[in-house]
């Protein structure tokens, strides 16, 4: 049997308890699992490319069948680049699930054969995302919970260097 790979993409500014939570649910069904560090020209980042990939590799560290890496492009080119049709999303909300589904109908034209497999998030982590890291730590307000224990120290030390 081939093995079955998928894609997980986004941005990780930073990566969250969410994201661990939809990469340990991949690896559940899939042989590998890439997480795509996505580069958007039109997005302004908190962290850098290099920043997120490094919090990315310290995460999945020890979990060979994770690999992390960037793209800067359409989510089906990444696609057909990696050779699978799988696509993963995590979804929190209506909100989400909306946005998702018009990207699919949207990748669906472009790719025929992508299979996009949504992973709703637990009650818990409704509210968890990178954005309410970010304003956290912009307000000086307690994260932790909402970063992996396994790269808070590390996301502690690039804050400091970013003196923040």
């Amino acid at each position: 049997m081939d093995k079955k790979k998928c894609v997980f993409a986004g941005t990780f500014d930073p990566p969250t308890t969410g994201h661990e939570k939809v990469v340990n649910k991949c690896l559940k069904i899939f042989d590998e699992v890439v997480v795509a560090v996505m580069v958007n020209p039109e997005k302004s980042p908190y962290f850098s490319e290099n920043e997120r990939v490094l919090l990315l590799n310290k995460l999945f560290s020890g979990e060979n069948r994770v690999k992390i890496r960037t793209f800067a492009g359409a989510a089906v080119d990444l696609l057909e680049e990696e050779n699978t049709p799988f696509y993963v999303r995590g979804i929190r909300n209506t909100v989400d699930f909306e946005y998702e589904n018009l990207n699919f109908f949207a990748n669906k034209k472009l790719k025929k054969d992508i299979i996009t497999v949504y992973f709703p998030a637990e009650q818990e982590d409704l509210q968890v995302s990178s954005s309410l890291v970010k304003n956290s730590i912009r307000f000086k307000k307690d994260y932790n919970d909402y970063i992996p224990e396994k790269i808070r120290d590390e996301l502690h030390r690039i804050l400091e260097k970013k003196n923040v």
